[in-house]
Formats: structure tokens, C-alpha cells, sequence
């Protein structure tokens, strides 16, 4: 009998051994797909479940496609036409909703979220050209005449723009695309995923561990080369941007030039804020607002996130040293490393 009962229990044990197995082998997993868009930003995709064929094309394709409306660098583009032309009636499914969004950020942050700023920009010798600029205060008001993005017109059908205006979206279109992916992955059935595109990022639900995704906060007194982080958050269903102006700025005559372009004044900002990370729910308002922020400042960037429910961390410099501001709504989710939340 005890024999018997030995038998049994080994043919159960070796049943439930190919059964675990068995799950195992088709239990969720992660999937990691990686590539390039807009030039040489890359892109990284994460997503957690069953593999899913072809996936990887599919989302080069749709930023092949995004590109094609959105990026002023290919002369056949939506947008490159628009500039020529002056008028556009929409061809793809992109344009509208950015159109929407930046005017919804430009009046949220006093028109400090611009599109229409490139001709200011480029003239600082942030653009294309790279040539320092010799800019006088009859320069620059010629130049404000040709920006502001209440000027431009625009219904769901087609957008015009006044005389000698341009458009370009590079402030907001990294968060955009980012948006554009995980719609993509989210038609698919995936609900757990990263997606990264050029540092800006949008995640849902758990990691492979079943655990929130982890991002990291870069700290900006060091070089880039050097990486440091000042803090980790731990998000589920949250997209993050940021924006500086610690790396891309230049010096001349003794000044500072940093490429954050206040459109209202029409000079560089120039402020104690060293960087933004916004929060929201979908990554084109985190990069929008990321990049405001850098015009506004910390104090005006305080009074917008608490009007617009936003949560973000505002590293700065003070007299006591790098300090930081941390919304009440993100702090249960961070771990700082060196700076201190306010």
C-alpha cells in the first residue's frame, strides 16, 4: 500500500513539474524593441506578454509616418509644406491633435509654450546654422512681430498661418511620438509597457517583476558623459518629460547664452531653474509643459502646477546650493539621491 501510495505521489510530482513548466514557458515576458527616428534620437519599447510578430516594424512605420507630417527637416513633410505654402488642409492623422495641445499649453502658460518661435531661435544661433548672433532690441522686436502661435489659425480641417510666419514642434513632438507608440501598442491588447523616446517616456501598468517601471532623474550640475542620477520614481500609468538649459547653451562676451527662448521679451531666460520633470498622462502635455517651464522659471512653474493639477520636480540653484521642488502627488513615488525636495 505504501508502495502504492509512493507511485501516486511521484506521478502527481512529475505532473505538476510539467505543469509549471509548461506555464513558465508561455508565462508573460518582456519584450525589448530598439531603433532610431527624427535623425539619431532613439527610441526604446518595452512591453510585457506574449510576442508579438512584426511589432517591430509596425512601429518604425508609424514613425516613418509621423515624421513625414511633423519634421521640418524633410522637405515633402506636412509641416515644411505648411511653412511654404502658408496653408495646409490636413493629410494625416498628426496634426490636428498637436495643433490642439499647443494652443491649450500656450494659453495655460502665458504663451511661453510657442511653436511659432523659430525665427527667434534660429536667429540666437540655436537653429540649423549654428552662427553666433550680433542681435540689437530693433532686431529682436522685427522678430516678435513674426511670432505667436494666438495668431495662427486653425479648424480640424486645415491650419493657416499669417505672412512670414513658421511652425515647428520639436518642444513637444519627442512626447508626441512617444504618445503615438503606446496608442500603437495599446490597439494591440498590451497594457503593460515603457516606451522612451529621446529620454521622454510614458508607461503603463508593471514591469516584468510585476513592480512599477523605474525612471531616472538625471542630475544636471554634471556632464553628460557622466550620467548621475538625482532621483528614481516609481510610476504605473504616468509619462515624464524634461527640459534643461545646463547643456545647450554658449558663452560670448562674457554672457551666458542658454537656447530657452522667452517668446514674450524675445531674449534667452534667464532664471536659477536648472531643469524640469513633468508629469502627466500623457507625454506631449509633460514635454510641452517641461519646455514652459524652462521660460517661466521656478516660481511662475509653481503657480502652473498647482493650477493645472501637475506634479514635477524643479531642480535649481540657490544660495545654499542645488535644491529641488517636488509636488505633493509625485513624492510618495520618488527616491532622491542628492537634492532635497522642498
Amino acid at each position: 500500500m505504501n508502495k502504492k501510495r509512493l507511485l501516486i505521489f511521484g506521478i502527481g510530482l512529475a505532473i505538476a513539474f510539467v505543469i509549471v513548466s509548461y506555464l513558465r514557458k508561455d508565462a508573460p515576458r518582456q519584450h525589448h524593441i530598439a531603433g532610431q527616428t527624427m535623425g539619431a534620437i532613439i527610441y526604446n519599447v518595452k512591453y510585457i506578454g506574449s510576442l508579438q510578430e512584426g511589432l517591430d516594424e509596425e512601429i518604425a512605420e508609424e514613425l516613418v509616418s509621423f515624421n513625414e507630417s511633423l519634421s521640418t527637416y524633410i522637405p515633402s513633410s506636412e509641416i515644411s509644406r505648411l511653412n511654404e505654402s502658408g496653408t495646409l488642409r490636413y493629410e494625416s492623422k498628426y496634426f490636428w491633435p498637436v495643433l490642439e495641445k499647443s494652443k491649450e499649453i500656450f494659453k495655460a502658460t502665458d504663451g511661453t509654450f510657442d511653436p511659432s518661435i523659430g525665427p527667434l531661435v534660429q536667429a540666437w544661433g540655436f537653429g540649423p546654422n549654428k552662427q553666433l548672433p550680433n542681435l540689437d532690441s530693433a532686431q529682436i522686436d522685427s522678430l516678435k512681430s513674426i511670432i505667436g502661435f494666438d495668431k495662427v489659425s486653425f479648424d480640424e480641417q486645415q491650419v493657416e498661418l499669417p505672412s512670414n510666419f513658421q511652425i515647428d514642434f520639436s518642444a513637444i513632438a519627442k512626447g508626441y511620438a512617444v504618445d503615438v507608440v503606446s496608442e500603437l501598442l495599446e490597439s494591440k491588447g498590451i497594457d503593460d509597457y515603457l516606451v522612451e523616446i529621446g529620454g521622454e517616456v510614458r508607461c503603463r501598468g508593471r514591469n516584468e517583476d510585476d513592480k512599477p517601471w523605474s525612471l531616472g532623474i538625471e542630475d544636471p550640475t554634471v556632464s553628460q558623459s557622466e550620467q548621475q542620477l538625482m532621483a528614481i520614481v516609481r510610476l504605473r500609468n504616468l509619462s515624464l518629460a524634461t527640459s534643461g538649459n545646463y547643456r545647450n547653451y554658449y558663452e560670448k562676451d562674457g554672457e551666458v547664452y542658454a537656447h530657452i527662448i522667452d517668446p514674450r521679451t524675445g531674449y534667452t531666460a534667464k532664471h536659477n531653474l536648472l531643469s524640469a520633470s513633468v508629469f502627466a498622462n500623457d507625454c506631449m502635455t509633460a514635454d510641452a509643459y517641461a519646455t514652459a517651464f524652462m521660460v517661466l522659471g521656478l516660481e511662475y512653474s509653481k503657480e502652473v502646477i498647482s493650477a493645472e493639477g501637475l506634479d514635477a520636480i524643479l531642480i535649481y540653484r540657490s544660495k545654499n546650493g542645488i535644491e529641488s521642488f517636488v509636488s505633493e502627488g509625485i513624492r510618495p513615488f520618488l527616491e532622491m539621491n542628492t537634492a532635497t525636495g522642498n
